[in-house]
This record gives C-alpha cells, structure tokens and sequence, in this order.
C-alpha cells in the first residue's frame, strides 16, 4: 500500500474546509481535501448568503456576545469580494450589496434610539423612501427601515471561487469503501482512501474535521467521543414567483429574532424565487410542509400586503444547524475549534465567521514538514479517486 505524507487532511468540503484549504495552500502547506459527497454540503449551500455583521442579534436593544463575535466579519469579506483580503473572491457574485431590515409598525423609542446610537451606528443606517429599495416604495409601508452593512452573496459563486485554484488537491472519498482512520491513542495516524483495485495511507501531521453535521460520525468513527454536537434544525421554504423586484431583508417585530428573513434568487430562465428563513424557520420545524407553507403565505400577506406574488410555487424542506453542543441547545456565539492529538474539529457556527475560524485553527498548525509529498507524486498516487462536483442550490434542486 502506497503512503502519501501531507502536512493537513481536511474531511468536509463545505465553505469552511473550502477556505482553510485554500488559506492553507497559499501559505504553503501541503494540505489535500476529502469530501464524501459534494462541494458546498447541506448547511454552506443552503444558507442564505448573508455576511451578517451581528445586527440581527441585538434586536433586544443590547449588544450580544453573538453581536461582538461576527461584527467585523462583513468587512474581512468586503477585502475578500475586492481582492484584498486574504482569499480572492473576486469573481464571487454579490446578490445584494447591503441586507435590510424593516418593522411592520414603529419600532419602539429605545430601539430606534440604540441602532441610532454609536455602538452600531457604523453598522447600519436608516434609508429614507426615496433611497430604499423599489420593494419597500409604498404608501402602505409605515414602518422603520433600515440598511445594514452586510453583503449577501451568491453561495456557489463563492465555493467555485475556493475550491476552484485547487481543484486537484479536493478528492472524493465515497467510494466503495468510506475512508478508514488509523487510530493511536488521540492521534490519528493516517487517513486510508481505498478504490476497487489500490489503497492508499494518508499520513498528516493534522487532521481537520470541517463536515458540519458530519463531524460526529467522523469522530465516532476514530473513536472520539467528544467534542459533542448538537442539532438546531429548521423548516425553510422557497416560494417562485412573478414580482420583479428582489427583496433582501429581515423583517422585525417586539421580539428578540427576525419574524422572517427574505433573500432573493432566480432560476434558470430568470424567474424569481425567495428563500424565507429567520423565525418562520425556527418555529415551524414541528410542522408539515403543507401547514408551513400556510404560514409563510399568511406571515408574507400581513408583513408586505402590497406585494402581489403573482403566480406561485411553495416547496419547504427540513436542514439542520450542526454545531458544537451548548447548555439548552442555545446557539454558540463564536466559531469553534477542538484539538485532541493531532485532531481538530471545527464548526464556523454561522457562515460569516469563516475567515474567525480559519484564524482560529492556524493557531493550532505546526510549521509545514520538509518531507510532505510533492504534488505531483500526490496526484499520481490518487489518480483513482475522483473529485466532487458542486451540489445544487436548493431552487436548482426544488425549481429545476
């Protein structure tokens, strides 16, 4: 059986171990990619795109923990988007240059005055009517409005931007046998990827575990029992329409979360189609799909009763928010990384602390060895293992 020395084993292709592959090779470190099935996984893929910048968090009139964590994120992603930072994402696509938030009825004196008040007031900034967007243009919306300092990105464009300049190190390891661990102790020594006809070792001084809801069956598997996960799962809905204009936004009301939250997309002929999320998400996971999709439709006529949608679609599906487990399934405020050995586990918990988490994880990489396959001998030597396509958003899924 041939043996492959590399400095970093990645298992999970999502935005998460896309990026740290990515930073990992541009700093020089021999670093390969495992995904099982395809690039983007569940949770990258199918988020809504938002950079947030923690406003959605503060809707209690305080800053959060949550809100301190993610503030500066929307800025690292803007270097990113303009060739500065420390990814090229140039040729991601932006959907919307600014999220918005809007009230249904007149926020509340004290709120009004903390989103006004220096602790945010770089972060977002009230639109008067003639500057919002044409969605919110109408006599009937008497509400706050406001624009938030948060990109919202195309996610496809962004796993093509990181995955695409090192295509050839990202393989496909679900084949017809999954990949097998040597396990010593608390290390793992070596990642075993096996075809019909060849085998080959893995060893790396750090194996990386960036899978999302797949790093507990990646830990079990090696014989580890912790970090524990856990699952926070949502009911998302998407709904093809024929109003023309995209709508980007949170809507607000008295309590701590989004009533919902609206990103728009289209489909392979042009069509429209919103992806509703925020709380409707949250609390219809008990619900079928068919009492979900009531929902959205009876929440969307009360929050925007001018729009007329035209002829519609609805689908809804189920997905799960994996991350690293907390007291009453509260969601984690940060990203997170666990070592143990050799091994790092890592969740982003929200796709805007990528870049946090790749910071996070450097820190616990040891210099790159001198003897680490050269890429060539690699590309040989895994010449039987394929590379994983992109998987489809989910109106290409759902709509196409």
């Amino acid at each position: 059986m041939e043996t492959i020395i590399q400095d970093v084993v990645i298992i999970g292709g999502g935005i998460a171990g896309l990026w740290l592959h990515h930073r990992l090779r541009k700093a020089g470190y021999q670093s390969v990619l495992l995904e099982k099935e395809v690039l983007g996984g569940m949770q990258s893929n199918y988020s809504q795109g938002i950079i947030h910048g923690g406003t959605k968090y503060s809707l209690n009139g305080a800053l959060s923990k949550a809100t301190n964590a993610i503030a500066e994120m929307p800025t690292r992603w803007q270097h990113c988007i303009e060739g500065q930072g420390e990814i090229d994402l140039r040729d991601a696509r932006i959907a919307s240059d600014h999220h918005y938030m809007w009230s249904r009825d007149r926020l509340t004196s004290k709120l009004t005055a903390f989103f006004a008040s220096r602790a945010l007031g770089d972060k977002i900034e009230s639109n008067t009517s003639a500057s919002r967007p044409e969605a919110f243009n109408n006599d009937r919306f008497h509400g706050n409005f406001y624009a938030l300092k948060e990109l919202v990105l195309d996610i496809p464009s962004v796993i093509e931007c990181l995955s695409g300049p090192y295509r050839d190190s990202i393989y496909q390891y679900n084949g017809t046998q999954p990949n097998t661990f040597e396990v010593d102790g608390e290390a793992i020594n070596a990642v075993i990827l096996q075809g019909k006809q060849k085998k080959v070792r893995i060893e790396a001084q750090h194996v990386i575990f960036t899978a999302g809801e797949g790093n507990e069956s990646l830990l079990h598997s090696a014989g580890f029992q912790v970090p524990a996960m856990q699952r926070r799962p949502l009911h998302m809905v998407l709904v093809r329409h024929d109003y023309p204009h995209p709508i980007f936004a949170h809507c607000i009301g008295s309590g701590s979360k989004p009533l919902i939250t609206i990103t728009t997309h289209y489909d392979s002929e042009g069509r429209p189609i919103w992806y509703l999320g925020g709380n409707l998400a949250e609390t219809g996971v008990e619900l079928d799909s068919e009492r979900q999709i009531q929902s959205a439709k009876t929440l969307l006529k009360d929050i925007l009763p001018w729009i007329d949608l035209g002829k519609t679609e609805w689908k809804s599906f189920l997905i799960n928010r994996a991350e690293p487990r907390q007291n009453a399934l509260t969601r984690p405020d940060s990203a997170f990384v666990h070592t143990q050995g050799n091994v790092i586990t890592a969740w982003p918990t929200k796709l805007a602390l990528t870049p946090n988490l790749a910071d996070a994880v450097f820190e616990h990489l040891s210099a790159p060895w001198a003897q680490s396959t050269p890429d060539e001998v690699r590309r040989e030597r895994l010449a039987f293992v394929p590379h994983p396509p992109a998987t489809p958003s989910p109106w290409e899924k759902y709509f196409c």
